[in-house]
């Protein structure tokens, strides 16, 4: 059995609990707080980073980029070939969906997600922090935010999937962003069609849907955050 520390609203945490969905692998889960860099787990992990997988009897696995390559080779060192390969295709193909990850888990968190929580949920869970979102921060963010989304657009109406033709940790990632900022109430989806159809997909899956019973305490989302119709 494995065990997943992760936070309800961290996307890097929400593409592991979706990739171990997609695998079928159970897991207990620990929520922890990001923001109060608690002793305890910076002994889990000194970086303060989730989401963190341990295993029984083994080490603990920090990071979304490292338990995604930890995931994908033991499903290939089990040899079954019924699961969701996270990276999928040749060695070039495989380099696109991590360099797809990179962009995801690193420059859209920089430039959308990490900010959008900071203004909009820590904010209400911390007490040591304005709360009230800065307006400018917020105007940026959006501006960023379809920056994003028209690059998922493009790669969607080339590949089907954002990195080829087959589903993919790049799809996973790039989707937990985007559910954080959907569970906020900031996506436009009406200004960008072929990624609402390229959501709805991922929406739909069994693996997905966990996240969509998330809930934090005085902050519910929107009607259409749990509508696969949306």
């Amino acid at each position: 059995m494995y065990a997943l520390t992760h936070f309800r609203l961290c996307p890097h945490s929400r593409s592991i609990r979706v990739a171990l969905g997609e695998l079928e692998i159970e897991a207990d889960f620990t929520e922890e707080f990001p923001w109060e860099w608690r002793e305890e787990f910076l002994a889990l992990n000194p970086a303060g980073e989730l989401p963190v997988l341990q295993t029984e009897g083994g080490p603990a696995i920090c990071g979304a980029y490292a338990v995604s390559e930890y995931l994908a080779d033991r499903k290939t060192e089990e040899g079954s070939g019924d699961d969701v390969p996270l990276f999928p295709g040749d060695a070039a193909q495989r380099a696109e969906v991590r360099r797809l990850v990179d962009w995801f888990h690193g420059k859209m968190n920089r430039e959308v997600t990490r900010e959008l929580l900071t203004e909009k949920t820590y904010a209400r869970m911390r007490p040591d922090v304005p709360q009230s979102p800065d307006t400018g921060v917020l105007r940026a963010i959006r501006a960023n935010l379809r920056y994003h989304m028209s690059y998922i657009s493009h790669l969607a109406d080339q590949n089907g999937w954002l990195a080829g033709k087959d589903l993919s940790f790049a799809d996973m990632a790039a989707a937990s962003h985007l559910s954080c900022a959907d569970y906020l109430g900031e996506v436009p989806w009406e200004e960008f069609q072929s990624v609402k159809t390229w959501y709805s997909r991922i929406k739909s899956r069994r693996s997905f849907r966990p996240l969509l019973t998330d809930r934090l305490p005085g902050l519910p989302p929107p009607l259409i955050y749990t509508d696969l119709d949306f």
